[in-house]
C-alpha cells in the first residue's frame, strides 16, 4: 500500500506543479487550417505569382511610351567639316493593333496557370486540414497510452514492493524478487519513452499550428459524429472524385495552359501591326526629320533561325511531362480512393467489433479483479485497469483511424460525402 502512496504522490505532485491552460478543441485546431502556415504561404506565393503574370500578359498591348535624349555632336560637309551639336529628344508611344493570336494565347495560357494555382492552394489547405487532425489524435492517443503504461508501471512497482516483505520472511525466493523488480524496470523504460513520444507528439501539433513550441493546452475528446455516415460504393466515388477532385483540375488547367503557350509560339513566324506616334525635337535641322510622325508598322518574320524550332520543342516537352503527370496522378488517386474505402469498410466492420470486444472482455476482467482484490484473493486489481485502458485505447484509436479516413475520404473527393450522387436502385 506504501508503494501505490508513493507513486500518487509524485503523479499529484506533477498535477499540482502543471500551469492550467485551457482546453483545446479539434474544431479550434481545423479552424488553424486558413492561419499563416509555410505550406500555405508558398501555395499563396506562387499563386499571387501567377495573378502577376496573367497582369503582365494582358498588358502587352498597352501603350507603349518613351522618352528618348542625346547629347552629342558631330561634323561634315554641310557644317565645313566642323563639330557641331547634333542634340535631340523623342517623345515615342507604340501600341500593338494585330499580333496573329500571341497575347490571346497567352493571356489565356496565364489565366488556366492562375486557376491552376489557386485549386493547389485549396489542395494544399486541405491536405493542412488534415495534418492537424492527424497530430491532435496522435496526442489523444499518446496521452491515453501514458496512462495505461503508468496504471502498468504502478502495477510492476507495487508487487515489486510487497515482494520485498515476502523475501524478508521466507515466503519468496531472491531470484523472484529480481524476476518482479527487473519487471517493473522495463515497465518504467516503457512508460519513460512513451513520455518522450507523447512530448514529441505536442510538439508536432505545436509546428502544425505553426507555433515554435510544442502544445501545452489538454486536449478535448472529440465526439466526431462523422464516423456514422454511411459509406457510398466505389464508382460514384470515383465519379466525384474526376469531377471534383482539386489537384487532379490543376493539372488539367495546367495541361491546357501548356497547350495556348503551344499555339503562341507558332504564332511568332506570323505577321504583326504596330502603331506608331512620335513627337521630337532637335538642334540640327534637316528635311528628313519630322517633328511630328505617325504610321502604322509592318513586321513578318521571314526567317529566325532555329529559335523557333527550339521554344517549340520545349513547350511540346514541358506539355508531354504534364500530361504524363496527370495520367500518373490519375492513377495515384484510384489508388488513394480505393485504400481508403476499403480502411473505411474495414473500421466500420471488424476494426469496431474487435474493439468493442475487447472493451468487454477487459471490463469483465477487471470486475473479476476487483470480486478477487475485495475478497484479498489476489492484487493484480492494478494490472486489470491497466489493461482496461488499453483496451479503450485501442477502441479510441478505431476511431480515430475512422474520422481520419472520412476526412482524407472527402479531401480526395474534393466535396463533401453527403453530396455525392448516389444512384438508386
Amino acid at each position: 500500500m506504501k508503494g501505490w502512496l508513493t507513486l500518487l504522490a509524485l503523479v499529484a505532485g506533477v498535477a499540482v506543479a502543471a500551469e492550467p491552460t485551457p482546453a483545446l478543441t479539434l474544431d479550434v485546431v481545423l479552424a488553424q487550417a486558413e492561419a499563416a502556415h509555410p505550406d500555405l504561404d508558398l501555395a499563396r506565393a506562387q499563386e499571387a505569382a501567377a495573378l502577376a503574370e496573367q497582369q503582365l500578359v494582358a498588358s502587352l498591348d498597352d501603350f507603349r511610351i518613351t522618352l528618348e535624349g542625346s547629347l552629342r555632336t558631330g561634323r561634315n560637309a554641310y557644317y565645313e567639316d566642323r563639330f557641331h551639336p547634333d542634340n535631340q529628344i523623342r517623345l515615342n508611344a507604340r501600341k500593338t493593333l494585330f499580333d496573329s493570336g500571341r497575347q490571346d494565347t497567352g493571356e489565356r495560357a496565364a489565366r488556366e496557370e492562375s486557376a491552376a494555382r489557386s485549386l493547389q492552394l485549396l489542395d494544399i489547405r486541405a491536405q493542412h486540414r488534415l495534418a492537424l487532425m492527424a497530430r491532435f489524435f496522435d496526442v489523444l492517443l499518446a496521452e491515453r497510452e501514458y496512462a495505461a503504461d503508468t496504471e502498468f508501471m504502478a502495477s510492476a512497482y507495487v508487487s515489486w514492493d510487497n515482494a520485498k516483505d515476502r523475501v524478508a520472511v521466507g515466503q519468496m525466493a531472491q531470484w523472484e524478487l529480481a524476476d518482479l523488480e527487473a519487471r517493473y524496470l522495463d515497465s518504467l523504460a516503457r512508460r519513460n519513452e512513451v513520455l518522450r513520444g507523447l512530448r514529441d507528439k505536442r510538439l508536432q501539433l505545436g509546428l502544425a499550428l505553426n507555433r515554435t513550441q510544442a502544445a501545452q493546452e489538454d486536449l478535448m475528446e472529440p465526439k466526431l459524429a462523422g464516423n456514422e455516415r454511411p459509406l457510398p460504393e466505389l464508382a460514384p466515388l470515383w465519379a466525384a472524385l474526376l469531377a471534383h477532385n482539386p489537384r487532379l483540375a490543376a493539372q488539367k488547367q495546367l495541361l491546357t495552359a501548356a497547350r495556348h503557350r503551344i499555339e503562341g509560339v507558332r504564332a511568332d513566324n506570323r505577321p504583326s501591326l504596330e502603331f506608331e506616334a512620335e513627337a521630337a525635337a532637335w538642334t540640327r535641322a534637316a528635311s528628313t526629320r519630322d517633328d511630328l510622325s505617325a504610321g502604322v508598322n509592318f513586321v513578318w518574320p521571314l526567317w529566325q533561325d532555329g529559335r523557333v524550332d527550339a521554344r517549340m520543342a520545349r513547350e511540346q516537352a514541358r506539355f508531354q511531362e504534364l500530361q504524363a503527370q496527370y495520367e500518373k496522378l490519375q492513377q495515384a488517386l484510384h489508388q488513394a480512393l480505393a485504400d481508403t474505402w476499403e480502411e473505411i469498410q474495414t473500421l466500420l466492420g471488424s476494426g469496431r467489433r474487435s474493439s468493442e470486444a475487447g472493451v468487454v472482455k477487459s471490463d469483465l476482467a477487471l470486475d473479476k479483479a476487483r470480486a478477487e482484490y475485495e475478497m484479498e484473493l489476489r492484487s493484480n486489481l492494478g494490472t486489470s485497469m491497466a489493461e482496461t485502458q488499453a483496451t479503450r485505447l485501442r477502441r479510441r484509436g478505431v476511431e480515430y483511424s475512422l474520422a481520419l479516413a472520412f476526412a482524407r475520404m472527402e479531401a480526395l473527393l474534393g466535396m463533401p460525402l453527403e453530396e455525392v450522387k448516389v444512384e438508386e436502385k
